[in-house]
């Protein structure tokens, strides 16, 4: 039975279109449409009573900057008094009809919340539960933040602005300086006089954006520990990205002919924009969703404060004596102890070493299989950063770089990984936190890098049955390699699986004999063993398994296709 329709993955738009051509799309190509955004509260700044006792809580409440006898009074436990106060002001009129504006403090409250939910010393050096408490509060104020008011209403883009070199040079230059030296802008009036808010804030000790991605995946892979709290900072920040894009789109789509694009004042263009050439840049952003944790990657991208990933030693009790608090005899117990001097510290625990991953999914835990990316957290990140990197080229080319080069970059990180991993990145589940134009291209990115140069070329980007016969299907690597010959059949089984599920497959002969022609070339030509250091005795075999594998998935899904189709026309 021939098929009439024309089965092919819609591209984004005719003005920005996410394909490896030019920009002479086809008009007919349909734009990707952002649903309505939820309606969030609007917001009023903080009375200035109110904005003055939250400062005072927090400078006093982060007491371990202070004198000793001032930490015995506060006891490290003021900061929640801060968070709790801005939680309730932020949620009063919530069940209003319709609510009511909620309350914000300056952005330079929000920046010291996104500090305070991931610093060592509330975090993996936490003293007690009272100093944990306080990142778990900050990082539960910035989610309803996020939830309540959105990205644009609660002006996150200021209060999530990075130091650059020139800035941090002006406020060397300017700033009001106490006995701890934390640095203050003489003309800021809501800012806060604590080191955390200052020289120890996130926002000034790491270098952008990117070098915080880059350290928080290379933690995933070498400070358990300290992955624990960055993935939980990284995820809200990438919902931070993803949600202020989504809604400066849609404003776009409401408002186009505004003579200025909303989506340029979004938070991920100014975390793209930097005073370093755009092809270096590219890839160092490149390399840091793909931090693997080598030294390499850790040199590029250190730890964010010193000594990190030092945790507090553990000691045992001290006799009673020791702990006795005696301000008369300048004894101050534990609390002189509050500090974290170096002498305090010692390294984290190695890395384990992962399990080891067989085509045939030997481990029942999945942690096992996405361990070389750091965990399942982990390489989620890692795709929806790459899908808003590729969503961003395709709508603003002229802002970072085009999409071409942008997934030319992504193929020199994906081609080389070994098969469980590449794998990981090409599947089926993980495709799906891009868009199918997206997903479409970059596994034709990689199948163009790999297929023999019989191959035809498709006529356009646009992936349609018929392409897929013609181009990509029947062909096998232009190497003897089993590894490329698996990874091929790896991406034409997931770009089989789109059109499945996007638009739908018709079984026909000249498709059926297409797979199976595929199917028998690769087996015939993946003859040459594999060499290197790292490979055990079965890693060809291994290899093997993996594409015969994909080449029964491919079966598989075409015998399903036929199955359903038979019965539709009965």
């Amino acid at each position: 039975m021939s098929s009439q329709k024309d089965f092919r993955l819609p591209q984004p738009s005719a003005r920005s279109s996410d394909s490896l051509g030019t920009d002479s799309s086809s008009s007919t190509r349909p734009s990707i449409h952002y649903d309505a955004p939820p309606a969030f509260r609007s917001v009023r700044p903080l009375p200035y009573e109110l904005c003055e006792q939250c400062i005072i809580y927090f400078e006093e409440g982060l007491s371990k900057f202070l004198h000793p006898w001032q930490r015995i009074i506060l006891n490290g436990t003021s900061d929640v008094p801060a968070l709790n106060l801005l939680i309730s002001l932020l949620t009063f009129g919530t069940s209003s009809t319709p609510p009511r504006p909620a309350f914000l403090p300056p952005a330079q409250q929000l920046a010291l919340a996104a500090t305070l939910a991931i610093h060592p010393s509330l975090t993996t050096r936490a003293q007690s539960e009272n100093t944990l408490q306080v990142s778990i509060l900050a990082i539960r104020y910035l989610r309803l933040v996020l939830h309540l008011v959105g990205p644009i209403n609660g002006k996150l883009q200021d209060a999530f602005a990075f130091s650059t070199v020139e800035t941090s040079s002006r406020r060397r230059a300017r700033r009001r300086t106490t006995g701890d030296d934390v640095g203050i802008l003489k003309d800021d009036l809501n800012a806060l006089d604590t080191k955390l808010a200052n020289t120890g804030s996130l926002w000034v000790n790491a270098q952008d954006f990117w070098h915080v991605v880059g350290w928080a995946f290379n933690c995933s892979l070498l400070h358990q520990k300290r992955w624990e709290r960055w993935s939980l900072w990284l995820q809200y920040m990438v919902d931070v990205l993803d949600q202020d894009w989504a809604l400066r789109a849609h404003m776009q789509e409401q408002d186009a002919n505004s003579g200025e694009d909303a989506r340029e004042g979004s938070i991920i263009i100014r975390y793209l924009s930097r005073d370093d050439t755009t092809a270096r840049q590219e890839r160092r952003i490149v390399r840091a969703i793909f931090a693997e944790g080598s030294p390499k990657s850790t040199a590029e991208f250190p730890e964010v404060w010193r000594n990190e990933t030092k945790e507090r030693k553990k000691v045992d009790d001290a006799p009673k004596a020791e702990r006795k608090l005696n301000i008369d005899a300048d004894n101050w117990g534990d609390y002189m102890k509050g500090a974290s001097s170096s002498s305090d510290l010692e390294d984290s625990p190695p890395p384990e070493s992962p399990s080891k991953t067989t085509p045939t999914g030997g481990s029942t835990d999945i942690s096992d299989v996405t361990a070389p990316f750091g965990g399942p957290e982990s390489l989620v990140l890692r795709l929806r950063l790459l899908s808003l990197l590729s969503m961003v080229c395709a709508a603003l080319p002229h802002t970072f770089t085009s999409l071409p080069t942008l997934y030319d970059v992504f193929l020199e990180h994906i081609r080389p990984l070994p098969l469980p991993q590449f794998f990981l990145v090409v599947s089926p589940s993980s495709m799906q936190h891009f868009h199918s134009a997206a997903a479409s291209c970059i596994l034709q990115v990689i199948l163009r890098s790999l297929l023999a140069s019989s191959a035809p070329l498709p006529r356009c980007d646009d992936v349609t049955q018929e392409t897929l016969e013609r181009c990509y299907l029947p062909y096998p690597a232009n190497t003897g390699s089993i590894s490329d010959n698996a990874k091929v059949s790896l991406c034409v089984e997931t770009l089989l699986r789109l059109l499945q599920k996007h638009i739908g497959l018709e079984w026909t002969e000249s498709l059926q004999e297409k797979a199976e022609k595929g199917i028998e070339a690769r087996e015939q030509k993946a003859k040459k063993t594999g060499k290197g250091k790292g490979r055990g005795k079965g890693a060809d075999e291994e290899e093997r398994m993996w594409l015969r594998g994909s080449a029964g998935r491919i079966s598989g899904l075409l015998e399903l296709v036929r199955i359903q189709q038979e019965a539709m026309e009965v």
